[in-house]
């Protein structure tokens, strides 16, 4: 695998990684619109924190969530699932840096660099799935209550920060595997390098063959032959 599709999928990580870390705090996960007269039309919108309503003159009012255990499991999950692929994607940043080839952080040893450049396309794919996992879920929860025709609560629709987490996880997702592909294709070492030794022939002495004039002549009076 060349420099360029190492590096290339670093900064693709990265720029997963940022998207990641924007999605989170981002206050349209779910946004619902309800409509009235010019007075009364207002706009709900909520993310894992908090909720906010904005009316017809955009004044906008928002409120925490006023307690933890309160909240769905699926929120709390959520949250958890989004800070985890944050974090492994910072450590996985912090390995990238150390293991590309164009870098000499960490030293220059080629099996030492790929090594840390597939741990870190790992982390880099964990920190996707997790990502994909905890949107995917928030959002299957958001449908399936839309057109739960028995659901009588506010019915929400995908807000624009779940499009912005889905397209940062296959960009956490995708560095990632081209991270990992260079631990797999890695430049082997190439023969014409190697030191070459100096030939030097053998000077061992062959020990002198024993004659067939003795071999027969011992094969012929046998030991018996003498006093």
């Amino acid at each position: 695998m060349s420099v360029a599709v190492e590096t290339f999928g670093f900064f693709m990580a990265a720029l997963g990684l940022l998207m990641l870390g924007v999605t989170l705090p981002n206050s349209y996960w779910r946004v619902s619109t309800v409509h009235g007269n010019v007075i009364t039309t207002n706009t709900i919108y909520e993310n894992l924190w908090y909720s906010c309503a904005t009316d017809s003159l955009g004044v906008s009012n928002c409120w925490e969530f006023p307690s933890m255990l309160a909240l769905s499991g699926y929120v709390q999950a959520c949250r958890a699932l989004m800070i985890t692929a944050i974090l492994l994607g910072f450590l996985g940043l912090f390995l990238g840096m150390v293991g590309l080839r164009c870098t000499k952080v960490g030293g220059t040893e080629p099996s030492r660099k790929a090594k840390l450049a597939a741990t870190a396309g790992a982390l880099h794919m964990l920190a996707g799935l997790c990502g994909m996992v905890a949107i995917s879920w928030y959002a299957a929860n958001i449908t399936q209550d839309f057109f739960n025709p028995l659901y009588a609560g506010t019915k929400y629709e995908l807000g624009p920060a779940l499009y912005l987490g889905w397209s940062a996880s296959l960009l956490s997702i995708l560095g990632g595997i081209c991270l990992c592909s260079n631990c797999c294709c890695q430049p082997r070492e190439d023969p014409t390098t190697r030191a070459q030794l100096p030939y030097k022939a053998s000077t061992a002495v062959m020990p002198p063959a024993a004659s067939d004039e003795g071999d027969s002549s011992f094969g012929k009076y046998g030991k018996n032959a003498y006093v």
